[in-house]
Order: C-alpha cells, then sequence, then structure tokens
C-alpha cells in the first residue's frame, strides 16, 4: 500500500538503502522483454455466478470509517473456508472489523457461517462462541491442539485472538492460555511446521507499529485528504514466530530465531520448502520495503536471504507493495511457483523457482505485466477453475489511495481480475472481466479458496471493504476432469507442508498442502487436479511433512478421495 502522495516527510532507514543498492547489484533475474498489453480471453464465457444472498450470507463489512484516515480502516478484510465438524462441506468465516475509536464491541463481531450440506449456509455465530469482537484485519486456520478440527486465528488491530474448535461447532478463546498475549497491528498469518515435529507453528505478520495517536494528515495525487503511506510513519515492525508445544501452547521464538531483527511492513506470507531440503521456508510480503525470504536452517533459526535469492527488490533496487501472495506450479516444471502482488502502477512479481530456491523474474512474458498494474491487488490465487489442467489466476482488487478515474459509486473500488492459463504459464485475461456476468466495483481485500458444493469446480469468497462479501460459485461451461484429495497425517490431521505428484495422460502436477497465501485468509487445505479430457490417473505420490514418500496408485477421478500417511497400498 505504498500510496503516491504528495511530498510528506519520510525518514529512511541506512540499512533499507544498503539492501536496495546491494539488489541492484545481485539482481532478480527478471524478465528484459518489453512490456505488452495483456492478451484476453474473449470467448465470453461466464465463470462465476454471485451466488450470496441465494445462499443465506447476509453480512455487511464496516472499517469504521468517520472522518479521520486510520490507516488500518484501508487495509482490512479477511476470509476463511474450512470445515468446522469435518462433515466434508467447507464453512465460511467472515472477519469484521467494527470501530477503532470506538473499540472492541458488537459492531467488529466476526461471522461464522455452517455449510448446511446443499451449498447454503446458517449464520451460527452465537452459538459457536467464534464471533471475536476485536478490530479484525485476517484469518489463519489450522489444528493447534493436535485433536483433529480446525481451529481460528483471528489477527487483530490489537491483540490476536485464537480460537479452538471442539469438533462439535464450538469455539473457545484460548489466547491467552496459548501465550498469543501479544499487542500488534497483524496482518496474514500461517500455520505451518516449522520443525517437522509434527504440530503447527505460527509466523504472524505485522504491518506498523501504530496507534491512532501516531496517525498524521496526508495528502493524495490529486491532492486530496486520504489515507498516509505506510512509510509515513517510520515505524515498521517485527514479525512473530511462535513454536508450538504439541498441546496448542506457543513460545515466542522471534528472537531466538532471528526473525525480529528484520522489521518490515507485512501484509501476506507463505510457507513453502524453497530449496527443496525437507524444511518449510517463509516468503513475506513486505510493503514499500524489501520482502523477506526466510531460509529454515532446521534448529529453530531462520536466515533472511531474499537478497541474494533474487526476490527482495526489482532489478532496479526498488521496492514494491508487497501485499498478496500465490503459489503454484505455472509451467508444469515440477517446481512450485511464486507470484507476490504490488500496488497501482507497479506491476505483480511472479517468480519462477528452481530446486535450488533461485528465483526468476518472469512477469513480463507470463502476459501479467501491464493489465495489473492499472490496478491495486490484494487477495490472490492460482487454481484451475475450468480443469483443463493449467492454472488460472485470480486477483481482488481495491484501492488504498483516491485517483481522478473512479470505476464505480465507491472511490476506492475497482473490478476484479481473471486470467485464463496456459502449459507454458502464460495468462489471457478473461472477459466478461472477473469471469462475472456483471464485474463489480468493490473495495476487494481478502480472497479464499475452495469447492463449496464439491462438485469439482473451485469457488471463491471476496469480503469488501465496508459492504458485502461475494461468494462466487463456478459455472464454467464443459469444465475438464478433475481429482481432488484431502491428504491427512496418520492421526487424521490436514498434513500442512505435504507434497502431492499426480501423473495422468503422460503429464504430471505438484501441488503443497496449505491453507495460507493469499491475503489475510484462509484457504481449502484439499489439494484439487484440473485433468481436461484425461480419463485415468496413473499414480499419485505424497512426500510427507518428515521426507518420507508414499505412493497410492491410480485413483478415480471425478471425486474426492483421501490420501491417509501409511494408508496406501504398499502399506497394508
Amino acid at each position: 500500500m505504498m500510496i503516491d502522495h504528495t511530498p510528506h516527510p519520510v525518514r529512511l532507514v541506512p540499512a533499507l538503502i544498503l539492501m536496495a543498492s546491494l539488489s541492484a547489484l545481485h539482481g532478480c533475474g527478471q524478465d528484459s522483454s518489453e512490456e505488452a498489453p495483456a492478451p484476453t480471453d474473449s470467448s465470453g464465457n461466464i465463470w462465476f455466478e454471485n451466488v450470496t444472498k441465494s445462499r443465506g450470507i447476509d453480512f455487511i463489512h464496516r472499517s469504521g470509517h468517520q472522518e479521520a484516515y486510520l490507516i488500518p480502516e484501508i487495509m482490512v478484510g479477511g476470509v476463511a473456508v474450512f470445515d468446522m465438524e469435518g462433515d466434508g462441506d467447507l464453512d465460511l468465516y467472515l472477519v469484521q472489523s467494527g470501530s477503532i475509536i470506538d473499540g472492541p464491541g458488537p459492531s467488529g463481531r466476526n461471522v461464522l457461517y455452517a455449510n448446511q450440506g446443499d451449498g447454503t449456509f446458517r449464520d451460527v455465530t452465537e452459538a459457536s462462541g467464534a464471533g471475536d469482537e476485536g478490530y479484525g484485519i485476517g484469518v489463519a486456520t489450522g489444528d493447534v491442539d493436535n485433536d483433529g478440527d480446525v481451529d481460528l486465528l483471528v489477527t487483530n488491530l490489537g491483540r490476536n485472538t485464537l480460537l479452538v474448535n471442539d469438533g462439535q461447532g464450538r469455539f473457545v478463546d484460548t489466547t491467552l492460555e496459548a501465550g498469543l498475549e501479544a499487542e500488534d497491528y497483524s496482518a496474514s498469518a500461517s500455520f505451518f511446521d516449522a520443525d517437522a515435529d509434527g504440530d503447527l507453528d505460527l509466523f504472524v505478520c505485522n504491518y506498523l507499529h501504530w496507534s491512532p495517536d501516531k496517525e498524521q494528515n496526508c495528502l493524495n495525487s490529486i491532492g486530496e485528504a486520504d489515507y498516509c503511506a505506510p512509510m509515513s510513519y517510520n515505524a515498521p515492525a517485527a514479525d512473530r514466530l511462535y513454536m508450538n508445544d504439541g498441546t496448542g501452547r506457543f513460545v515466542d521464538i522471534s528472537e531466538s530465531s532471528g526473525v525480529a531483527a528484520a522489521p518490515g511492513t507485512a501484509l501476506g506470507v507463505v510457507a513453502m520448502d524453497v530449496n527443496s531440503d525437507g524444511r518449510q521456508d517463509l516468503f513475506v510480503a513486505n510493503d514499500g520495503m524489501p520482502d523477506h525470504l526466510w531460509m529454515n536452517q532446521g534448529n529453530g533459526v531462520f536466515i533472511e536471504n531474499a537478497l541474494r535469492a533474487g526476490c527482495a527488490t526489482d532489478i532496479s533496487g526498488k521496492s514494491k507493495a508487497g501485499m498478496g501472495i500465490a503459489t503454484g506450479d505455472i509451467n508444469h516444471d515440477g517446481e512450485v511457483d511464486l507470484m507476490v502482488c504490488n500496488l497501482w502502477r507497479e506491476t505483480d512479481s511472479l517468480y519462477l523457482i528452481d530446486a535450488n530456491g533461485n528465483f526468476e523474474d518472469a512477469t513480463i512474458r507470463s502476459g501479467l505485466a501491464a493489465l495489473p498494474k492499472t490496478f491495486t491487488r490484494f487477495g490472490l490465487g492460482f487454481h484451475d477453475f475450468d480443469n483443463d489442467g493449467h492454472l488460472d489466476l485470480y486477483e481482488a482488487n481495491g484501492r488504498v489511495a483516491l485517483l481522478d478515474n473512479n470505476w464505480g459509486d465507491d472511490p476506492y473500488g475497482e473490478p476484479n481480475l481473471l486470467f485464463k492459463g496456459n502449459a507454458a504459464g502464460r495468462f489471457k485475461e478473461v472477459t466478461p472481466r472477473s469471469g462475472t456476468r456483471t464485474p463489480a466495483n468493490l473495495v476487494s481485500r481478502g480472497a479464499a479458496y475452495g469447492d463449496f458444493d464439491n462438485d469439482g469446480g473451485i469457488d471463491i469468497v471476496v469480503i469488501n471493504r465496508d459492504g458485502p462479501p461475494q461468494v462466487l460459485r463456478n459455472v464454467v461451461d464443459d469444465r475438464g476432469n478433475w481429482i481432488k484429495f484431502r491428504v491427512l497425517d496418520s492421526s487424521g490431521r490436514d498434513a500442512h507442508g505435504a507434497t502431492v505428484r499426480l501423473t495422468a495422460g503422460g503429464k504430471s502436477w505438484i501441488t503443497v498442502v496449505h491453507t495460507d497465501g493469499s491475503y489475510c485468509a484462509a484457504s481449502d487445505p484439499r489439494v484439487h487436479f484440473g485433468l481436461g479430457d484425461i480419463a485415468s490417473v496413473d499414480d499419485v505420490e505424497v512426500v510427507w511433512p518428515d521426507g518420507r514418500s508414499e505412493r497410492f496408485g491410480s485413483q478415480p477421478i471425478n471425486r474426492i478421495s483421501v490420501l491417509r500417511n501409511g494408508a496406501s497400498a504398499g502399506n497394508n
């Protein structure tokens, strides 16, 4: 959210200047070809239908904005899709904000909707106890106490909230007992297994050291009062890394791990094994500062390596306004790639990652350089929406500063974008814009992805600042064949960090079990593969977080199956 304002006093941190200078020397292997207008897929087909009202969702987000421009108000919007009762149907958690000035209260109560099995939803907030009333920013999901149920971490302005699930649709606030008493301005978070001990640890992005008394008066590029850029505060914050003791209690190891040594303006995070050493690393998107790549050393220590890997800044040494993150193998080379979305007038950063953890910027040749930079992007995701065997891209957009041209009634509103991908990792914009019959111009933030009706089509939920969310049902005509797996460890928990490789029809695919990424959101942990016209699967291999691999052989298509650690034919 590095807003383009009229000049405002900003103090530069010498260490950051040095990093920017060094990055120009090391460089991010960036595509040097010229930007070209994004090609379009002009088939005119509708990909998504907005079914929010018909499915029983009546949530309206409130940022609490009145007269003062308080920076958290423009960054809010978290959403999670998860199976709270283990019944195979995805439920929906929407993060409310409320009022910074008035403080916690009913106006900031988050809402939990239970999927009734037919794709419609029922508000169960009161009965579930999940209605946290803090000034909500985002949400993460994971089983923190190893009881087989998915728990929720709500990131707030102030103390975050840990809601532990009893498996019957009820949640208990265990924040203080769990050791999560810190009061920060947090954004995205990730549950991941940092030490490969079988329980989920926690990384929390902290955006700024901010409070209302630190707010400033800023003007935007058209000379009007507006939200300040993060660098105006000169108050980067250290992120937090917590180790789980196996019971759902956490120990803050931010200092001893090295994570606290590099404060930033973190908004997005994803855990992934960048260099194929079997350890979960962390990529963190920073807003207006160099991005971070925390390499897991396996001993509780993480080393920041973004500069050397080629993903800290652009090739000129300029930091971008990193916000949301998406991962996926876009070019079928067997390696998971990564994309960071950025601010208006900045290109996104699409990185191809090799087995050694080196990043190559392929944004321009992918076709994603020109069009997206006319918008401000937040929640995004790589998913095969049409099941043709290639990953597509969805971007949720919305401004953080007023401009002299508006898309709709809300001056911060923008249309979202949908791109169809091909086998080479190149993308074309889908028209009508965003793949919907009537594109909306809203202030979109978090976007979560999952199959609400279990029909093999990936659906989307987008949360919009000061407006209703969008539940977008996948209605692509003639979707291809598909296969989906719930990947479980030996105790029946989602195996975060497990890698799934699938071969079929002489082709191969790879994906990773995770719920993090996007922006302030949590998505379905089940892994999905579009197969096109391929009618059978040859083999499915899972590499478990502890490094062991297991083959499950052929699996039936057009259905959801379970891959459980130790349950393959070779282990029976």
